[in-house]
């Protein structure tokens, strides 16, 4: 899938699975970026929510423009631009491989590349993981058929080490696109 998409190899920093992470035991260091991807879970009920979240000075920098690290503030900020994509490309007749197109297509525009370990850019939020469905090539499925998506680009700039990833989950109501 990377090669179709980036012409090459893929990049040496890859997403895994949550069953095959393992935790580091690494301290988080004066300046330094975590990403944090979680899936809470009631009973059948689950969300999921990612976050890049940049430490500068041993402070959380909570506002991007105010990131000194320029390729940090860049990262977050394709987060942000993707994001906002996303809300201007999607209609209720937009089919999830179309979303991914355009997304991978924004993406490599911007000097960026697709780090998701199955190079989707996020699913649908059913009851049992099996049914999920992707915003991958091949899903025809239009967005709108679903009560709930995500969207989690997880990207990095060509040949770097530091990945960004920011997860919502959208929906449609009154053929409008709105965020949780």
């Amino acid at each position: 899938m990377y090669k179709e998409l980036y012409g090459k190899n893929p990049p040496h920093e890859t997403s895994v699975s949550g069953k095959q992470y393992t935790t580091s035991d690494r301290r988080i260091r004066e300046n330094d970026i975590i990403t944090i991807d979680l899936s809470p879970q009631c009973g059948q009920i689950w969300g999921d929510y990612a976050r890049t979240i940049i430490v500068e000075n041993r402070q959380v920098t909570d506002k991007i423009a105010a990131i000194k690290n320029e390729e940090w503030r860049q990262g977050l900020e394709m987060e942000e631009l993707l994001h906002a994509e996303l809300r201007r490309f999607v209609t209720p007749d937009t089919s999830f491989e179309e979303l991914y197109f355009h997304i991978n297509e924004v993406i490599c525009q911007d000097g960026f590349v697709n780090l998701d370990f199955m190079g989707n850019l996020g699913h649908s939020i059913v009851k049992k993981k099996e049914d999920r469905i992707y915003i991958e090539k091949g899903n025809t499925a239009k967005l709108s058929d679903v009560s709930f998506f995500t969207f989690e680009p997880h990207i990095c700039k060509k040949n770097s080490v530091y990945g960004f990833k920011k997860e919502n989950i959208y929906y449609f109501e009154n053929g409008a696109l709105r965020e949780l």
